[in-house]
Formats: C-alpha cells, sequence, structure tokens
C-alpha cells in the first residue's frame, strides 16, 4: 500500500477492490497537488469501504472543498494516465524525495518530508519502487490498476485529523477520506446503505426515544440505561432466562471486581492489561508507598510483578464462576455444571474507539460456563449453539455467517498444551457442522485460552455484527486446579464452556435499535399500548382500559395532554409505539376501542377483552 510496508506476499493478495481503491488514493493525491502544491503528503492505504491519505497542508479542508477537489479528480480520471511502477534504488529514491519530488508533482523548493521518513522505514534488502500517473509520483509498493480511468466511480466521503504513523506525539496531519467502486451503481448502491445507516443510527434514535444516556461527568463510554431502554434490556433478559431456565442453568452473582492474582492465575493479567483499567493497590500499601514518596512507575511495576496485591475491574467473568465450582467438591453425577449471570464487565478502549452502545468500557454481558467431562462437550456445545439459534431466530436475524476461531500455532499469546487445543478445536469444529450452514476457519482469532465458534449476523442494511459466541476451553480448569471425581472413583479435570448468546447486551441493545429502526416487535418495544382519549370526557374511560392492559402485563401508557388526537398519534407514530388505541363517546358507549397499528393506517374495532387476548399472545409468543 502506499507508503505503508508490506510483505511482497500481503501485496500480492491484496483484492481487486483494494487495488482499486489504493489507486484512487493516488489520484485524490494528484489532484490535492494541483490545487494545493505545497501539501506534504504521509500516507494513503485503502481501508474498508475506501481509502484514505494523509497530509500536511496549510489549507483547512472542510466538505466545503469537496465539490472542488472532485472535479479535479474527475480531469485526473480523463487524463486516463497508466500507473507506471518504477524501480529505483535507494540513493536515486532519497534524491528524488529531497527534491520534493515524491508525493508531488513537480520538483519543490522543499524536501518531500514524510517520503525520507518513510523511506528509512524500508528494510535494505527490499526493493524500492515508486509509481507514476502522469505528473504525479510517489513513493509506493503498489499495486495498482492500469489507468486512472479506471477510478471513475468515486465519492469524498470526510475529512479528520491524525497523527503521523498513528503516534500522537508526532506531527498532526488532515486526513481526507474517500470511496470508490467499480462502477456507479455499486457506488450508488453504498451511499444509499450509508444514508440509511445515518436513519438507524442508535446514537440518534437512542437520545430521541429516551433509550440511554452517555455522560462526560460519569465518564466516556458508560452506559445510562433510562427506564424505556431499561424495559427493552429487561425483556431480552426474561428472554434468555427462561430458556436458561428450560435448560438447566443455575443463575449466579459476582463482584465487579476481584484480587490481582485471581486475573494473574486465569491469565487475564497480563494478557489483557492493555485492555484493561489500571489496577487498583490495597489501602496500605498505597498509604506505605506514599510514606515512601515512590513513584507511580514503582507503584504499577510493583503490582505488574506481584510485590504486593491489588483489586481490578473484573474484564472477565469467567474467573468468578470458576471459583463458585472451585467452592464445592464435584462428581461426575453433578456434571455438567451450568452457571449463569448477567456480569457486567470493564474494559479500557481508546476514547477515539468508543461510539455510543457497541464500543463502551462496560458492559453487561449474558455469560455462562458451563463444567462438563470430556463426552459431554460435544452435546453441550450443541446446546450452547441451539440457544443462539434459538435467540437470532426469535429477533428474525436469520441471515448470518458462522466463523471458527482457531490458534495461530506460530503465535505465543496462547496458553495450555498443544493437545489440549487440538482437542478443543476437534470439538468445536464437529459441532459446528452439526449447524447446516457454511462456516469458515479463521488462524489467529482464538482466544488465548481456547478456540470459539461466532455468529456473525448481517443486519437489514447489509452490515456484519459479531454476537454470539461459544468457546471450548481446556486450559484455565487446568490453571486453576479444577476437578471432578470420575466414576473410577479417580480426579479428573472438567472441561469449561464460555458461552454468550447476546455477548454485551449493550451491544446488542445498539444493534437491535439500528436493526429494527426503533421500531421494536411489540413483546420489546418498551411502551406497547398508548391509549388516546379523543376528549377530556373520555379520560375517565381511556384510564380503565390503560388499567386492564397493565393488570395483565402490557406496557401502556395514556396521552393525557391537550393535543388533537391528529396530533397524538403522530407523536406516537414518532415514539414507535406499536399499537395506539382511539377512545372517543362512541367507542365507550359500545364497549369497543378503536385500534391503529404504528405502520398502517387501518383501523380495526375490538372489544376490550378482545384486543387484551391479541396483544398478550403477540407479547407471550414473541411474535415479528
Amino acid at each position: 500500500m502506499s507508503t505503508e510496508r508490506k510483505t511482497l506476499e500481503e501485496r500480492h493478495q491484496m483484492s481487486d477492490i483494494d487495488r482499486l481503491r489504493h489507486s484512487c488514493a493516488h489520484v485524490l493525491a494528484t489532484a490535492i497537488c494541483r490545487i494545493w502544491p505545497d501539501v506534504q503528503l504521509a500516507a494513503g492505504p485503502p481501508v474498508e469501504n475506501g481509502f484514505y491519505y494523509d497530509m500536511d497542508l496549510a489549507h483547512r479542508i472542510s466538505p466545503d472543498d469537496f465539490p472542488r477537489i472532485e472535479e479535479e479528480m474527475k480531469k485526473v480520471v480523463k487524463d486516463n494516465d497508466s500507473f507506471e511502477r518504477v524501480t529505483v534504488s535507494r540513493a536515486e529514491a532519497l534524491e528524488l524525495a529531497k527534491a520534493g519530488r515524491l508525493g508531488g508533482i513537480s520538483n519543490r523548493d522543499v524536501e518531500s518530508i514524510f517520503k525520507v521518513d518513510l523511506l528509512n522505514d524500508i528494510p535494505e534488502d527490499e526493493e524500492i519502487s515508486i509509481f507514476k500517473n502522469g505528473d504525479f509520483w510517489d513513493l509506493c509498493a503498489g499495486p495498482h490498476v492500469g489507468r486512472t480511468g479506471n477510478c471513475k466511480a468515486f465519492k469524498l466521503m470526510s475529512v479528520a485529523s491524525s497523527y503521523y504513523k498513528a503516534d500522537k506525539d508526532r506531527q498532526s496531519l488532515q486526513r481526507l477520506y474517500g470511496t470508490c467502486f467499480k462502477n456507479s451503481t455499486e457506488l450508488l448502491e453504498h451511499l444509499t446503505r450509508l444514508e440509511e445507516a445515518k436513519k438507524r443510527d442508535h446514537r440518534r434514535l437512542g437520545k430521541e426515544l429516551g433509550l440511554f444516556h452517555i455522560d462526560e461527568a460519569v465518564g466516556q463510554g458508560l452506559v445510562l440505561w433510562k427506564p424505556k431502554g431499561a424495559l427493552i434490556r429487561r425483556s431480552l433478559q426474561d428472554f434468555i432466562t427462561q430458556e436458561l431456565d428450560k435448560q438447566g442453568y443455575s443463575q449466579v452473582f459476582t463482584p465487579h471486581i476481584g484480587k490481582l492474582d485471581l486475573y494473574r492465575t486465569s491469565g487475564h493479567f497480563p494478557y489483557y492489561q492493555e485492555s484493561q483499567f489500571p489496577a487498583i493497590p490495597e489501602r496500605d500499601v498505597l498509604e506505605k508507598l506514599a510514606d515512601e514518596n515512590a513513584t507511580c512507575g514503582e507503584l504499577l511495576n510493583g503490582l505488574e510483578k506481584g510485590d504486593f496485591d491489588g483489586y481490578l475491574l473484573k474484564p472477565m467473568n469467567c474467573p468468578h464462576h470458576i471459583k463458585i465450582y472451585a467452592s464445592d467438591h464435584h462428581s461426575y453425577r453433578d456434571l455438567p455444571v451450568r452457571l449463569a449471570e448477567f456480569g457486567t464487565v470493564y474494559r479500557w478502549e481508546q476514547s477515539g474507539e468508543l461510539g455510543g452502545m457497541t464500543r463502551v468500557r462496560g458492559f453487561t454481558q449474558d455469560d455462562a460456563h458451563l463444567f462438563c467431562t470430556p463426552d459431554q462437550v460435544a452435546a453441550e456445545v450443541t446446546g450452547c449453539l441451539d440457544l443462539v439459534k434459538k435467540v437470532l431466530g426469535t429477533l428474525g436475524m436469520n441471515n448470518y455467517r458462522v466463523r471458527l476461531s482457531l490458534r495461530d500455532p506460530s503465535s505465543d499469546k496462547y496458553v495450555g498444551s498443544a493437545e489440549n487445543w487440538d482437542k478443543a478445536e476437534a470439538a468445536l469444529r464437529e459441532a459446528v457442522q452439526t449447524l447446516g450452514v457454511d462456516y469458515t476457519e479463521e488462524l489467529g482469532e482464538a482466544a488465548f485460552y481456547g478456540p470459539k465458534i461466532d455468529f456473525v449476523v448481517k443486519d437489514v442494511i447489509g452490515r456484519d455484527w459479531q454476537l454470539g459466541t461459544v468457546q471450548v476451553d481446556y486450559n484455565l480448569p487446568v490453571r486453576f486446579g479444577l476437578t471432578y471425581v470420575g466414576a473410577d472413583n479417580q480426579t479428573h479435570i472438567p472441561v469449561m464452556i464460555h458461552r454468550a448468546p447476546f455477548g454485551s447486551l449493550e451491544r446488542f441493545t445498539g444493534l437491535l435499535i439500528e436493526h429494527f429502526e426503533g421500531k421494536f416487535p411489540t413483546w420489546l418495544a418498551p411502551e406497547q399500548v398508548r391509549v388516546i382519549p379523543i376528549s377530556e370526557k373520555t379520560l375517565e374511560a381511556a384510564e380503565a382500559a390503560a388499567a386492564q392492559l397493565a393488570d395483565v402485563g402490557v406496557r401502556v401508557s395514556v396521552d393525557r395532554t391537550n393535543e388533537k388526537v391528529g396530533a397524538k398519534i403522530r407523536t406516537a407514530r414518532l415514539d414507535r409505539v406499536p399499537y395506539m388505541i382511539v377512545l372517543g363517546a362512541k367507542e365507550v358507549e359500545d364497549g369497543t376501542v378503536t385500534v391503529r397499528h404504528r405502520d398502517n393506517e387501518d383501523l380495526t374495532t375490538y372489544s376490550l377483552q378482545e384486543f387484551t387476548d391479541k396483544i398478550t399472545t403477540e407479547i407471550r409468543e414473541r411474535t415479528l
């Protein structure tokens, strides 16, 4: 990729669309150089759904500049210059960079500062190449399409700040993002999907519908569930709890914090140290170090080395569940033991990576850990997979693929013996084949303690989301010395299965908001019915109807405002309430209710009992 060093093999594996987008980055760079010849270009790689180019430029680019830049890009495309690869010596490349020629359309009075620096990153034994299209020359490893004329279907998307080489201590740059497709039809489809995504953005809808709030005074990435959002969460938890009860799970509760030694044993500390909140020293240790004028570095080193103990906001629930299992003696007759918890965990995500409910620092998992004998693994994994399928099917998310995440044998990030890894991977491979769906195997994507099966769901506008997961773990039971007594009266080590059908309730709810565009199915909607009295004269009857519905568990409200009926209906539809009951004098006299659904204009008349039976059946059966 442009100015990003990759192996020759990786460059050859660049997809056709990435090759096109990489070439379009050069088209963008050419246009920028024509408009602002003093620009200093850094890197311009393809990325998911597009490309970008980082640059140092005195002019602050804004969306107002996009039409001018795009017009110049069209001229570059019309020129239809070939992308010509030229191999040069290191000395020749350095001479061109010193002359300002690389990342430019002519020699300049200043050197190409970033190209000089990037040249130093190229290994001594690696071939150096530049690519030319017309007057534009760039230090680049390639590959590219044949000509600039291939890059017709493009669009500039946004501009943002970045740091050179992603190092916050380096120079701040401008990053101009664009996208490019094979033809205008595909580009238009992509732009339409983006517009649809904006309409469904859970951050906007969550605010409009009053579902959740993130407050700087509380902390970035820490979600405050508002009453309506909490009702959605509770409905999801009730749904999964019913399924767990059917499968013989036991619900447990564990603290939000644990001693560091617990996570040293599990391997979460230090394996996931960069993704965790800092360790918390014990108060007497902190006071002692303060008296000794110890530095922060000495404190952290002592915690990391285990010189003294401390606590950690739990990054995972599994060590706590392990300790619950270990608190009792177990026979093979007791197994499997299935422990479930809506357990909140904490991860230190970088502030730039946080986003609404889908990327947070504190989240609740519908977590469970199963402890079983080796010959029970296949059946238990199948049960876990069936549960994930039940969850996705109930919510109408039937468009998904399955990913079998395996260890990379060449990596040292994994714990446990190769033999146990082989057994765990074989068990999951056998189980995933029973699903009857296509699956892929991906090396290096396993957790550090075991392989896993991930469900990657495609939502209604074609985006992929990794949701439910099932993992087989032979390693943590060994690390914690877990045992059970087998039929032979000998001590054996159980196998541990980790599973979470929703994954994170925060992320899953954010996805559901976007998937349904806030129009939740009735069983999940925070408000299921709104009763709308036509006037003050029918308010009492409206209150009585609402009370009858509430008595059978329907989430119902009464619109007591003085607005006209049409305005009340519009408000209810904006609030995405599934059903509206309109009560006028005639309905009160006849003992009926007129019902309107949010998605159509049809009016249906029921007796109140008929409507109560209808909606309670819909809720009970979780109809979509």
